[in-house]
């Protein structure tokens, strides 16, 4: 891709958020997001004095992959000011309070002008990149200025336009970066293909998160008296897509399993409209008490930070998205070692390429093979006990990205602290 193509990208970009702002709530609050980002920087900069390292996440996904980092950081340089910027709405709007950053803003969208002006006022010791964020001029400015970059969590695949012959400008956007971290050999192969030899295997910072996360999980009094003795199947993360799909699942097996949906968009059309196609047996888990919510086959999660410890109570899981744009979290209910059944488009994740090599999750194409492969596991004796150890185990084999980044970002600010 041409720099001339990059650049109208981007301001047909910007172009198209501006016209859907009246009409579309995600592009307004990108739009709202952006609206005199450089005062409220220096605003929010004023008077520091101490060192400053800067986090960017495209949304929230990205984010839960860089948290480990984040937190790992602010223990070891406690010194130092975290800056924490966000591309999306998605991840913006739901961690604009999270207490582990000093500032948390949106990123003024890539031009020249705002990379050169970005970096001179936020002057980072060092900028963290996570996973797909590859801005041709903020990792100029940055390099530029001598700023060490790291890319974590990275991972690339051959259909990636770094690795075609036109994509040559974008590989000089690779070659900015100080370091890249990858979470797989594959990805590391694809880097040293193109002459990147700067990067090495760390793995995905996401596995250190979700043990972290199991190792603390929110005691939920609603859900224990909505699951009493029942087998519990939680849904996490569905689209209508996935409601589709599950439903025959759910009408068959309700009378014996809990289902607990928990529904990617929590807005008040998209609840309602997933309460009538539910039905009669379901409750939203804002009108549920302890004393009534064991009546209901479904427990309906209209809130947003619930889903990570709901798997606790979980038997079985669905994850929603595979039907759709890709799969959503799968780490968050692999952690406590359920079956999990998906859609068919899973192959981005390598976790789940593993998890379904280990034959511990199972993708669908449609509501039949959902059925067919739910019931392989719920009738085979045995079968949940092995997929519950081998995937425990693989979670915890995967851990330690976090202390391997850390390592050499210790060796990288060492000489400035």
């Amino acid at each position: 891709m041409p720099k001339f193509l990059y650049d109208i990208g981007i301001r047909a970009y910007a172009a198209a958020i501006a016209l859907a702002s009246p009409f579309n709530q995600k592009a307004k609050q990108m739009r709202q997001g952006r609206e005199q980002q450089f005062e409220r920087l220096q605003q929010a900069l004023h008077g520091n004095q101490a060192p400053v390292v800067w986090f960017h996440c495209a949304s929230l996904g990205e984010f839960e992959q860089g948290r480990p980092v984040m937190e790992a950081f602010r223990q070891q340089f406690p010194t130092y000011k975290i800056l924490l910027t966000f591309f999306s709405p998605s991840g913006y709007e739901v961690r604009k309070n999270y207490t582990g950053a000093d500032y948390i803003l949106y990123l003024p969208l890539d031009s020249a002008r705002n990379a050169r002006r970005f970096v001179e006022v936020v002057q980072p010791r060092l900028a963290v990149f996570v996973k797909y964020e590859f801005w041709h001029y903020y990792l100029q400015a940055l390099h530029r200025q001598h700023i060490p970059v790291l890319s974590i969590s990275a991972i690339f695949r051959p259909d990636q336009i770094f690795f075609k012959p036109y994509g040559e400008f974008n590989r000089a956007i690779l070659r900015n970066f100080t370091y890249l971290y990858t979470q797989n050999k594959a990805s590391l192969e694809l880097l040293q293909s193109i002459g990147i030899t700067k990067a090495s295997v760390a793995g995905d910072t996401r596995f250190d998160r979700v043990l972290q996360t199991a190792a603390s999980v929110k005691q939920l009094p609603l859900v224990e008296a909505f699951a009493g003795d029942q087998e519990v199947f939680i849904v996490g993360s569905s689209w209508p897509a996935d409601v589709a799909v599950l439903l025959p699942l759910l009408q068959q097996y309700k009378a014996s399993i809990k289902f607990i949906v928990a529904p990617h968009e929590v807005n008040e059309a998209g609840i309602t409209a997933l309460m009538q196609t539910l039905g009669a047996d379901a409750v939203p888990f804002s009108k549920a008490t302890t004393d009534t919510v064991s009546k209901y086959k479904v427990l309906v999660i209209d809130n947003i930070g619930m889903l990570s410890s709901l798997y606790s109570y979980g038997t079985y899981a669905y994850i929603g998205g595979a039907f759709g744009k890709g799969l959503h979290n799968t780490l968050e209910a692999a952690v406590f070692g359920l079956p999990l059944f998906f859609g068919p488009r899973y192959e981005k994740f390598q976790e789940a390429i593993d998890l379904v090599r280990l034959k511990c999750a199972f993708p669908v194409a449609d509501a039949a093979e959902l059925l067919a492969a739910f019931e392989q596991v719920y009738r085979t004796p045995g079968e949940r006990d092995r997929i519950t150890t081998t995937e425990k185990q693989y979670v915890q084999n995967q851990a330690g990205a976090t202390s391997r980044i850390m390592a050499d970002i210790a060796r990288l600010l060492t000489p400035h602290t």
